[in-house]
């Protein structure tokens, strides 16, 4: 089982400093955040909303530059190889920073060995999901799961891996089956087309909701505050304990009293009730890691990432 980071939520807490009370030393110039996907998508949402907080917490304008490209893989190089002069953070998903260096040939970057983390911002788990009338009992579900010859449907690599994890752990004999991407794989999940899939937290959800899908379990080891009634995985299958994160980094050179008054900007951010509440409209928890816990997180999701993807099959490109 996987250990347990601290991951503590951070709603309702002080408000940010006012405008005028800047951080002493850092920055001295506007700051760019590298968001290493496309206008729209979620990282870039996100990088969106933590801009204008944290351009108020450091007195400078925080400016977010989209650099898209090989699943994220353009913008981190970009941040990467950036100056070392406190100007640039890079938005660090889940992909970026853990399942890339498994998935991607010659990355050319190094997660770990190429950026000084800063700190988290905020996480969600994938759900189970099964067609509507499967039984809504996990438990059930997996009892009546085994033995038989099933199909999953997964429309991106984070629920490929999440059907191969469940095989191996649960003991279950499964194929999985492509789709261009999610939305169609819940489709055919709710016309019974496959047995189960596992959703985005927030199209799972509205679905399960809606009656269209049934909601079995939600993937993190530890209660998901945003619906604290969905089961854990880890309960029925323990040991099961993966998710989606988002963070922030800073080149690697950067000196560490900088890489410092960094950590402290972004902890009043996600300590921020109003920041809080826009991410929970978006589906996620406030998460916040220092510097030290995040930099020891990452190096625990690289690990981890690499040995579910090597459960899922899937090679290098």
């Amino acid at each position: 089982m996987m250990p347990n980071l601290p991951r503590r939520l951070a709603l309702g807490l002080p408000a940010l400093l006012p405008a005028g009370r800047a951080l002493a030393a850092w920055p001295e110039r506007p700051i760019r955040l590298i968001a290493p996907f496309p206008p729209g998508s979620g990282t870039d949402i996100l990088a969106r909303i933590i801009a204008e907080p944290l351009s108020r917490v450091t007195g400078q304008p925080v400016v977010v530059e989209n650099r898209p490209g090989a699943n994220g893989v353009v913008g981190a190089q970009a941040a990467a190889t950036a100056p070392a002069d406190g100007t640039v953070l890079l938005m660090m998903g889940t992909s970026v920073g853990a399942i890339n260096p498994h998935t991607v040939r010659r990355l050319p970057y190094d997660p770990a060995r190429d950026f000084a983390p800063v700190g988290t911002i905020a996480e969600q788990p994938y759900i189970l999901v099964a067609p509507p009338n499967a039984p809504g009992d996990l438990a059930a579900w997996l009892e009546a799961a085994r033995g038989r010859d099933l199909t999953y449907g997964y429309g991106n690599a984070g629920s490929l891996i999440m059907g191969a994890m469940l095989a191996r752990m649960a003991g279950l004999k499964v194929t999985g089956v492509p789709y261009r991407g999610s939305t169609d794989a819940l489709n055919d999940l709710s016309a019974g087309r496959v047995d189960f899939s596992f959703a985005d937290f927030g199209a799972g959800l509205e679905q399960g909701r809606n009656g269209r899908i049934r909601l079995l379990a939600q993937t993190l080891g530890n209660a998901f505050p945003l619906a604290p009634d969905l089961p854990l995985l880890a309960s029925a299958v323990p040991g099961f304990d993966a998710g989606v994160w988002f963070s922030v980094v800073t080149p690697a050179a950067t000196s560490p009293e900088i890489v410092r008054q960094m950590e402290t900007a972004l902890d009043r951010v996600v300590r921020d009730a109003a920041f809080g509440q826009r991410l929970v409209a978006l589906g996620l928890a406030p998460m916040h890691m220092g510097s030290a816990d995040f930099g020891r997180f990452l190096a625990q999701q690289i690990g981890a990432w690499g040995e579910r993807v090597r459960m899922a099959g899937i090679e290098p490109q």
